[in-house]
């Protein structure tokens, strides 16, 4: 064998690793960097609000703006917690950070699991009735995901919880949703998310307040009806666990606290 033709081979081949890696690595931050604003491209009155009221960004702005309908979506069980329900098969609760790992290690277990998504922010806070039903699961914790909006987007009012335990997936609540089209809805184009943040900051945002993330996605007041309404609207959660939520369309603001059991609708 020629070994120093071997060699010459060898280094080529890392070479051109090399180079495909910091194209890969290249094109996914500029990828970021085209779909996502910071601090220095608001407007210079919201940069000054947030100065003057020691307002921190933490989280990168989205700059989509979707044009996107109202839905209405109802529970097939009436009800929006479902009851408790065991896994056959306990899953490793590390797979939580892996979608198609824990898809696939989940399998049939959990009706139409593929069609939720992960949420850090919500399943960091609890409500004291979600604390009673993990107590009531025996569990350690808990995850929270959402089901999707044409496979896109969070319905946040919606909740699959999975209880863990000793670093294992145990049990689950999940009730069923339908989501349909509002009659003759149309799509409208959002408000962008550096102007709800505006709106935010010019009123309803306490002053030394952390922005720790902003995401696109459906909530809506629940009222008492079979049926309810969810329009697109940016969440927006805050280090102290409140959470905004502003209405893409109308530009509403709700408020919602980790120490209350609803939102409370701000204007």
């Amino acid at each position: 064998m020629d070994w120093g033709r071997a060699k010459n081979v060898l280094i080529y081949a890392f070479l051109l690793l090399n180079l495909v890696l910091g194209y890969q690595l290249w094109a996914d931050v500029r990828e970021q960097a085209d779909t996502n604003l910071d601090f220095a491209s608001l407007a210079d009155s919201t940069q000054k609000a947030m100065e003057e009221k020691s307002i921190q960004l933490l989280c990168p702005i989205p700059s989509m703006t979707p044009a996107l309908p109202k839905i209405s979506y109802h529970y097939l069980s009436g009800e929006s917690i479902g009851k408790p329900v065991t896994l056959k098969k306990p899953v490793e609760s590390k797979l939580i950070f892996m979608d198609t790992d824990l898809v696939e290690a989940m399998g049939d277990q959990i009706p139409e699991f593929g069609n939720y998504r992960y949420d850090p922010q919500a399943s960091q806070e609890m409500t004291n009735s979600e604390l009673e039903r993990v107590k009531v699961a025996g569990a350690a914790g808990r995850f929270v995901l959402h089901t999707l909006v044409d496979g896109k987007w969070p319905l946040f009012n919606d909740q699959l919880e999975l209880y863990y335990s000793e670093q294992k997936i145990v049990s689950y609540r999940q009730s069923l949703v339908e989501i349909a089209p509002m009659g003759d809805e149309q799509e409208q184009k959002i408000l962008p998310a550096s102007g709800a943040l505006k709106r935010l900051v010019d009123a309803f945002i306490p002053e030394g307040s952390a922005i720790k993330d902003i995401q696109l996605g459906y909530y809506g007041q629940v009222f008492n009806s079979e049926s309810q309404v969810a329009a697109p609207s940016w969440r927006f959660t805050l280090e102290s666990g409140e959470v905004y939520y502003v209405q893409g369309i109308s530009g509403d603001v709700t408020v919602n606290s980790p120490k209350s059991e609803e939102g409370k609708e701000q204007g």
